[in-house]
Order: C-alpha cells, then sequence, then structure tokens
C-alpha cells in the first residue's frame, strides 16, 4: 500500500511537516531494509506510517507482519516519534458484514492470522513502550486490491451468488484513504484508538465498480467457499474525524481511483 501512497506523492503531510518515505526499492528518501539498524541519517519524527506488509506466502512467510510491526517500534525510537500507523487489515475478522471493533477476529485465512497476530504484538508493545499505536483494519483499496488488474484491462470476471449480486465489500479510494491518514497524524494521539476500521462507506457490489470504470463483466455461478460480503462498520472513523467526507458510492471510488493513476 506504501507504494500506491508514497511513490507518486500522493500522501501530503499536515501543514508544517514533510514525509520521509523509507524503502528498500528505489525512489524512497532513504534507502532501508527491515532488520536492518535504522538509517544513521534518519531525521526526527512526529510519527510512522508503517504502510508495508507480507500478503502472501507460507504461514512463515506471513508471520513477517508482527516483526514488521516491531521493526517499526525501533524507528519510532531512533527518530523519536510518539505514534504509530500500523497497516491491519478487514481480513482480521473473516466473512461478515457490518463488522466493527469491538467484535473478535476470527479469520478465516492465513493472511487475517497473521494480521491478527500483529495486532496482538502491537497491543503488546502499546502496554510497555509508552507509545500511541494505531492498527488501522483496512478495507479493500481501489487499485490496489484483486479487482483492479481486471478493470484496468476493461474485463472483469464476478461470483453471482443467490441474490444476482457478486461480492460486497467495504472499499477505499487512494485518495481518501490519504486525507485519512493525514487526519490521523493531525489528532492528538491520545486520541488514537488501537484498532480501527478504515473504509468509505457504504459498501458497494463489484458489479457496480465495474460499471462505473466502463469494463465488460463476464459472469460465473460462485462457488460454495466464495463470500458475498464483507462490509466494515465505520462509525468509530466517522466520529473520530466527523469532518472528513467518507462517503463514496462506486462512481466516486472510480473517479477518484482513476485520478491517483494520473500524474502526480
Amino acid at each position: 500500500m506504501g507504494r500506491v501512497l508514497v511513490a507518486p506523492r500522493r500522501l501530503h503531510p499536515p501543514e508544517g511537516a514533510r514525509f520521509v518515505a523509507l524503502s528498500r526499492r528505489a525512489g524512497a528518501d532513504l534507502a532501508w531494509q527491515p532488520g536492518e539498524a535504522p538509517p544513521p541519517d534518519l531525521p526526527r519524527a512526529e510519527a510512522v506510517l508503517a504502510l508495508w506488509g507480507v500478503t502472501a506466502g507460507s504461514p512463515d512467510d506471513l508471520a513477517m507482519n508482527a516483526a514488521l510491526a516491531r521493526h517499526a517500534r525501533d524507528l519510532a525510537r531512533a527518530s523519536g516519534a510518539a505514534r504509530i500507523i500500523h497497516l491491519s487489515s478487514a481480513a482480521v475478522y473473516g466473512p461478515g458484514t457490518d463488522l466493527s471493533e469491538t467484535m473478535p477476529p476470527m479469520p478465516r485465512s492465513d493472511y487475517g492470522r497473521a494480521k491478527q497476530d500483529m495486532e496482538q504484538a502491537v497491543a503488546r508493545m502499546a502496554a510497555e513502550d509508552g507509545l500511541h499505536h494505531c492498527c488501522i483494519r483496512l478495507g479493500n483499496l481501489l487499485g490496489a486490491c484483486s479487482l483492479s488488474p481486471a478493470l484496468r484491462k476493461g474485463h472483469v470476471t464476478l461470483d453471482c451468488f443467490a441474490n444476482g449480486h457478486g461480492p460486497q465489500r467495504s472499499y477505499i479510494a487512494p485518495g481518501t484513504l490519504a486525507g485519512v491518514l493525514t487526519a490521523l497524524l493531525e489528532l492528538p494521539s491520545a486520541h488514537l484508538p488501537l484498532v480501527l476500521n478504515l473504509a468509505s462507506a457504504p459498501p458497494v457490489f463489484m458489479e457496480d465498480l465495474a460499471r462505473a470504470a466502463g469494463a465488460r463483466i463476464t459472469w460465473r455461478p460462485a462457488p460454495g467457499t466464495a463470500v458475498p460480503a464483507v462490509t466494515l462498520d465505520t462509525t468509530r472513523l466517522t466520529r473520530l474525524l466527523p469532518g472528513l467526507p467518507l462517503t463514496a458510492d462506486a462512481a466516486a471510488l472510480v473517479a477518484d481511483w482513476r485520478k491517483s493513476e494520473g500524474p502526480a
């Protein structure tokens, strides 16, 4: 996710601040590999945005997510940052609708279990290190989700469920996400919750995104293992950031995404 926002400079810092991007890939302000000592030229910072994660591989590969959270804390300590925003996922919940932060996680995938383990590691750190940690449980990010490559090609194959619709998910687009992250950095640190659902509202059907993007749809019967809906309750987010526009239909999501894929 970091490459979607940081590499093309979609993420704009609060007034009077600047972002310094660290990455093992070219194009960042500082070259750094997780597990190495913090860079000697690491500047002082107020916050660390840990927009990284392992999304595929074996359980051992996915276990790196908890290690990355600890590396984020090392960077915070080295830079003097008081807050860390960690990238979690709606996958910690498993399937369901109106999933809220007060519900116990019940992940169904190795990835979801790895993110739950990461959140538990963060909770332990928060109890002992005096820093302010927030795990954002991100919904689907348009432009970085499984649907996005097909939208770019203009042809989408979707599962059709008994209700006559394709999958329904909670989505957010890059521009809105950048605005949320900036607003979280502007909040007093003590106001950050340990976990926070992050998505626009209301949830959308994937066929509506395809139609808004002008993509052709091919339908297929949904297999028994397919999940019709995973939607997030964003009440906590809207109460935390009441002045931020978080309502977006399929057309608005696609427009935001296309703007983000244009020239920086």
